[in-house]
């Protein structure tokens, strides 16, 4: 498989017209969506006191990658916009937000290794979670420092 970067997953989106514009802003579906995904994060935190070799490693990995989807949805639900699936909407967030300095090929990792879980039956590992667990919450916490603060100009 080629591996694409950055620019052209973010060309090919476009050009296919997956970025499309939204008329309105809703702050009652991103205030729901936002506790969704804090849900999603307190629960996979609770439950780290499982076995190494558990396969419940690929619960804990898919309640962050979900967090920060559902997180990255709602920054560009606050730019008007309707993405169509995860790639586009990581191309989106690392082209129209340089500010949030978000690693395209870390995105692009964990997205993958989700896809894997989810539709090719590929486990994941409690080294493999390790791996990412400091720089996914780092994710989280500042797009949820942003989104926080954009919801309280938006009262």
């Amino acid at each position: 498989m080629l591996k694409e970067n950055l620019e052209e997953v973010y060309q090919e989106c476009e050009s296919s017209g997956l970025f499309r514009d939204q008329d309105v802003t809703d702050l009652e579906k991103i205030k729901t969506m936002m506790k969704l995904s804090e849900a999603n994060l307190e629960f996979a935190q609770s439950s780290k006191d499982i076995d190494k070799n558990s396969l419940q490693w690929c619960v804990i990995y898919n309640l962050h990658y979900d967090a920060l989807r559902e997180l990255s949805h709602i920054m560009i639900l606050f730019d008007r916009k309707k993405i169509a699936n995860h790639r586009c909407l990581f191309s989106y967030l690392c082209k129209n937000h340089p500010e949030l300095d978000f690693d395209w090929n870390f995105l692009e990792k964990i997205r993958t290794k989700r896809n894997g879980i989810n539709y090719y039956g590929t486990p994941v590992t409690k080294q493999d979670f390790k791996e990412i667990e400091l720089q996914v919450n780092l994710y989280i916490k500042t797009l949820k420092n942003i989104i926080k603060e954009k919801l309280l100009v938006q009262k």
